[in-house]
């Protein structure tokens, strides 16, 4: 499964006109970069079978789907400190089949509370009937990954592409928005670039989730690059240009944090898929808001303000699991403890910084 695209295939001097261009479209569309961070509830997915994803190397090792499942605590922690610190729920996600309906509508309605708007959902296929049921949610992503229908059926041979293109025009129907997730660098083609384009009229896509490929261990990838940097400006700029009010996130991992000032240059509008606990306050994460103010954008949320951490309050009395709120509160004190040691481990690199 090669990836067939390289730098020779690729004309820069037309992505650096593109990505002016770009630019400018975004920042009169987009006043500031969000920070957004995916909460996944569970590491159990039923399928299990797509090549790349971490969940393909744990699916024969848990019998029972509740016991990959995150404990509610840990998962409205994680909830509240994002929202304290202003960054935005890219979405709710979980693998299929680790948690019953009833549970998703409580945890969905929760999360409603906590950001205080309504969310997204990324939990695999839902039915119209099921999508009726969830008054919480403001649009459901579409784990599409790959628009090249032949690379998907060996890509994601469980998802089918038709079923999650039901859902999105359920979801439409309702009255809800509609996104995907594309991955890059698991062998598409330049050429699908149209296919994509296409789709995004077709569902009227408003949030599109674009990661490069996170080459984990024992899959099929675990030896793979990723794509270049320029060959995701390209496609990002092409979407940038396309529909300029498109709502375009995109993440690295925390060895290619360079490379955000581009993407953003190239039109993407939100910053995701970063780990929050390795990150906060340290270099990593001064480093990542000094490529955002690089290229003249503001940011929403903050990944260095340690103050907010240290001060961080919360009234749990009339949130919908405060049954749970010694056991919330308790988490919420771990993340604030595991962020604050983290201070002391970079504490030389950033008096050096500072010099």
């Amino acid at each position: 499964m090669p990836n067939n695209i390289g730098l020779d295939n690729i004309n820069f001097d037309k992505i650096i006109d593109k990505i002016s261009k770009s630019n400018k479209i975004t920042q009169r569309n987009f006043k500031e970069v969000s920070l957004e961070r995916a909460i996944f509830m569970s590491w159990y997915c039923s399928y299990g079978d797509c090549k790349f994803c971490f969940m393909s190397t744990q699916k024969d090792r848990i019998s029972d789907p509740k016991r990959g499942r995150r404990t509610y605590s840990s998962i409205f922690a994680e909830a509240f400190l994002f929202k304290k610190l202003d960054w935005n729920l890219e979405f709710l996600s979980s693998g299929r089949d680790a948690f019953e309906t009833e549970e998703l509508l409580k945890i969905s309605k929760a999360m409603e509370e906590i950001f205080e708007e309504k969310i997204w959902l990324n939990i695999g296929v839902l039915r119209k009937r099921d999508l009726e049921l969830f008054n919480s949610v403001k649009g459901v992503v579409g784990a599409i990954e790959t628009i090249n229908p032949e690379l998907r059926k060996k890509i994601c041979p469980s998802k089918a592409h038709e079923n999650i293109e039901n859902m999105l025009s359920g979801a439409l129907d309702l009255g809800l928005k509609t996104g995907i997730t594309i991955i890059l660098g698991i062998g598409e083609r330049k050429s699908d670039t149209e296919l994509l384009l296409d789709f995004i009229e077709e569902h009227d896509i408003s949030r599109i989730v674009i990661y490069p490929l996170n080459p984990h261990e024992k899959t099929v990838f675990e030896d793979y690059p990723g794509p270049s940097t320029f060959y995701m400006s390209d496609l990002i700029s092409t979407l940038r240009l396309t529909y300029p009010k498109l709502d375009i996130l995109t993440g690295t991992w925390i060895d290619n944090i360079s490379s955000i000032g581009l993407l953003l240059l190239s039109g993407a509008n939100g910053l995701t898929k970063f780990p929050f606990l390795k990150m906060f306050g340290n270099r990593y994460g001064k480093r990542l808001e000094k490529e955002v103010f690089s290229v003249n954008r503001k940011l929403k949320g903050s990944f260095t303000d340690l103050e907010r951490i240290k001060n961080l309050s919360y009234d749990l009395k009339v949130f919908s699991f405060h049954e749970l709120a010694p056991a919330i509160k308790q988490k919420i004190e771990s993340y604030k403890s595991s962020v604050m040691k983290k201070q002391s481990k970079y504490r030389d690199y950033d008096i050096w910084q500072s010099a």
